[in-house]
């Protein structure tokens, strides 16, 4: 529920769309869930060695640095055709989750302190770990996009453009920031 790329990418997609959230969460999960196994099978260790990080960092923020610029260069357009990102909401989801290094390394810092509670009671505790964790995603992103969604009839265009500007910076913002502290 943070305030990162996707829920930027829920804004952007939930001006169009009052179920883009839906469809962002599942592409969250499509790269969280399968996460949530590597970490409860060991695999943790891998998402925090250096190389990878650098890897991820480097790919993520240059993927967040374009995404944003597109959608920042598409707020030039009239209020009836709102910025927009490249992808449909699913694609924006698997996208803004995987490009993400944070997303990574809080999954095997946090995260893996999490799924080790959940382990305690077997698999069936990592399922319900899972499915409520989901949930909460599923709720926020969706939340966030039907607000957009229900409310643009009141954003003017001037409203419209610095909103959408915001969220485009927003994602260059973090594509830059990731990009660069995998040099640091």
């Amino acid at each position: 529920m943070l305030p990162g790329p996707l829920t930027a990418a829920t804004i952007t997609k939930g001006y169009r769309d009052q179920n883009a959230g839906a469809l962002i969460a599942l592409g969250h999960a499509i790269v969280e869930i399968p996460l949530m196994a590597l970490i409860y099978f060991g695999f943790a260790h891998y998402f925090a060695s250096p190389q990878v990080k650098r890897i991820i960092g480097l790919a993520g923020g240059l993927m967040l640095v374009f995404m944003g610029s597109v959608m920042f260069r598409a707020t030039r357009r009239a209020l009836g055709e709102a910025a927009d990102l490249p992808y449909n909401s699913l694609t924006t989801g698997i996208i803004m989750t995987g490009a993400n290094p944070y997303f990574f390394l809080w999954w095997a810092t946090i995260g893996m302190a999490l799924i080790a509670g959940a382990a305690d009671f077997g698999i069936s505790g990592l399922l319900l770990f899972a499915a409520i964790h989901w949930s909460c995603d599923l709720v926020w992103e969706q939340f966030v996009s039907m607000s957009v969604f229900k409310t643009k009839h009141l954003w003017t265009q001037k409203v419209q453009k610095i909103v959408f500007a915001i969220c485009a910076l927003v994602l260059v913002g973090f594509g830059a920031w990731f990009c660069l502290s995998v040099f640091i």
